[in-house]
């Protein structure tokens, strides 16, 4: 009997030795941390060895900018997985496109892209992989309305509540200014957002093979001013990031060199100052780094 019980204790004591420390410290550092920023904060963070989870403000909605081309990345390769089309495919590139209001037609304007590059493509064609990957790296929002008109909003959408993201809006392209003043945005969750990149992490998203494809698209993101900005080089962040007046997100997974992995979602809105903003969201990135390491 004392050695069953001396078995139990020493058990006890590795359990509890092994066990990593509580999130709630950090959380409270964080909390103060954004708050020597004017603004609104989200974050979600699920370290995907430990299931360890940090939320803050995690179902707010956030206007989602740039971070909706992600579900849309994804509806294209489920659908290229389902035989409609295949990502060697090619197709117009052109710059007009319908108000989801009343089926007006709109155009982008080069000023507020920052891919002008594909503007030159208008009138060529190019492959469905081309314009995922230049919406991903670059943020193209012109191979985003292109995409989404190829895939439809409403499919993203249904996706990601079959991913269990059952609060991301996937309503419509970029710049339906019809839709704008009508309140008809995409949105976000910092807790959505970090099921559908936990799903890609844990190859998980369509199947492993498309899983590891849009890895490789969001390991190439040029915009880097937030979650890898403080982080050491050998760590790499297969992320995207969005921004548009008073917003500044980055949301992904995080791989570390020793093959731990952990998805990271930071959000913001009404920053006062968005460069301010940016300095605390990398901030917090490197206080959770240091946290998981």
């Amino acid at each position: 009997m004392k050695y069953l019980l001396a078995f139990i204790v020493i058990g006890w004591t590795w359990s509890a030795f092994s066990q990593k420390p509580s999130t709630e410290p950090l959380k409270k550092a964080i909390q103060a941390k954004l708050a020597g920023v004017e603004g609104n904060f989200g974050v979600a963070f699920k370290d995907l060895q430990s299931n360890q989870t940090l939320f803050i403000n995690e179902k707010e909605n956030f206007h989602a900018a740039s971070t909706m081309k992600t579900p849309v990345m994804i509806e294209v390769f489920k659908q290229a997985k389902g035989g409609k089309f295949k990502l060697t495919d090619s197709i117009l590139v052109k710059n007009e496109f319908k108000s989801i209001v009343d089926g007006s037609a709109f155009s982008l304007d080069i000023s507020d892209d920052s891919a002008d590059g594909m503007y030159k493509m208008i009138g060529k064609k190019m492959t469905i992989y081309d314009l995922t990957y230049q919406m991903i790296i670059v943020s193209s929002n012109l191979a985003t309305n292109i995409l989404i008109e190829l895939v439809d909003a409403k499919k993203a959408n249904a996706t990601m509540r079959d991913f269990g993201a059952n609060d991301i809006q996937v309503l419509r392209g970029v710049e339906d200014s019809k839709a704008f003043q009508l309140g008809m945005n995409n949105s976000v969750t910092a807790y959505d957002l970090m099921v559908i990149f936990e799903k890609i992490a844990r190859k998980k998203a369509i199947d492993p093979t498309a899983s590891e494809g849009m890895t490789r698209i969001l390991f190439d993101q040029k915009f880097n001013e937030i979650i890898p900005a403080k982080l050491p080089k050998e760590v790499k962040v297969a992320h995207k990031t969005g921004s548009i007046t008073g917003v500044q997100h980055d949301s992904g997974i995080v791989f570390l060199p020793d093959g731990r992995k952990y998805v990271l979602v930071l959000l913001s809105k009404n920053l006062k100052d968005p460069k301010a903003g940016v300095r605390i969201l990398a901030d917090v990135s490197e206080m959770i780094y240091d946290f998981v390491k």
